[in-house]
């Protein structure tokens, strides 16, 4: 229970596992399996290129001094969608919109600070159960044919659904390879019991699992917040998973449809 913990320490999909080195000093035995099941910075792994503003919801998220951070999903003009385990203060993030070359100025951008930051009230940070979060825009978006909304899910997921995960991270499994353009991946959502047969327990009626069983392609470390897209929906969010495209472990994702009672409370509050 010990190893699955330290794994699990370093399975949420954020720019980076910072959050291992008290478990690494811990568990000299398990610094082989950091390595794979850990890399420092992994993107959408198994996909391709993504055709420059086809995902025009998609938001990525910086902190502090332009430290690359998280995905989120633009939701309306003021809010969007994120992860929980993403959260920093309003006032260390920025949110980047138009953008599909983190590197190059393309004249698409939009970037605006951040009002509020409200993740999910009931979210577990040892579960990551309820892994979703709100982020208000200082300003309004400006929607044009580079950034616009996406509608959040009327329905909920469904085995063999054919769904689309995009993201910026590092295209291996191991080592450091950032992504600078946005990267797509499509993949279907898994059976329940294909996503308990890889975590048992630990998958609660707000998860979902995509992806495939025999490993290679899956979201990874920042990827998370970013969207799950099903028929033109906001289905899922980037969540978590053991490792990468590892077999066996697909990537699991917060389920949107268990949040919209709450999405349109939070909005009308705030």
């Amino acid at each position: 229970m010990l190893f699955l913990n330290f794994v699990e320490v370093c399975s949420l999909k954020l720019s980076g596992c910072e959050h291992s080195s008290t478990a690494m000093k811990n568990i000299v035995f398990a610094l082989l399996v950091v390595a794979v099941a850990c890399s420092a910075d992994d993107k959408i792994i198994g996909g391709y290129e993504c055709p420059a503003n086809s995902q025009p919801w998609q938001i990525y998220l910086t902190y502090d001094n332009g430290q690359r951070w998280c995905g989120a999903s633009l939701i309306n003009e003021r809010w969007a969608v994120s992860a929980a385990h993403c959260y920093v203060s309003a006032s260390r993030l920025t949110v980047h919109l138009g953008e599909h070359n983190v590197y190059t100025q393309e004249g698409t951008e939009q970037r605006v600070g951040a009002e509020k930051v409200i993740p999910h009230p009931k979210y577990n940070d040892y579960t990551y159960d309820n892994d979703f979060m709100l982020i208000k825009l200082k300003e309004p978006a400006v929607f044009n044919q580079y950034v616009q909304p996406i509608p959040l899910a009327t329905s909920c997921s469904f085995a063999g659904e054919q769904c689309l995960v995009s993201g910026w991270g590092n295209q291996i499994t191991t080592g450091v390879d950032y992504a600078d353009k946005l990267q797509c991946l499509d993949l279907p959502v898994l059976s329940r019991a294909q996503c308990e047969s890889a975590y048992g327990w630990q998958i609660t009626n707000n998860m979902f699992c995509a992806g495939f069983m025999d490993g290679g392609k899956d979201s990874c470390q920042g990827d998370s917040g970013g969207p799950v897209v099903c028929n033109g929906e906001l289905r899922g969010v980037v969540s978590w998973g053991y490792g990468c495209a590892q077999r066996g472990y697909p990537g699991v994702y917060a389920e949107v449809c268990s949040y919209t009672d709450w999405v349109q409370s939070t909005i009308a509050n705030n």
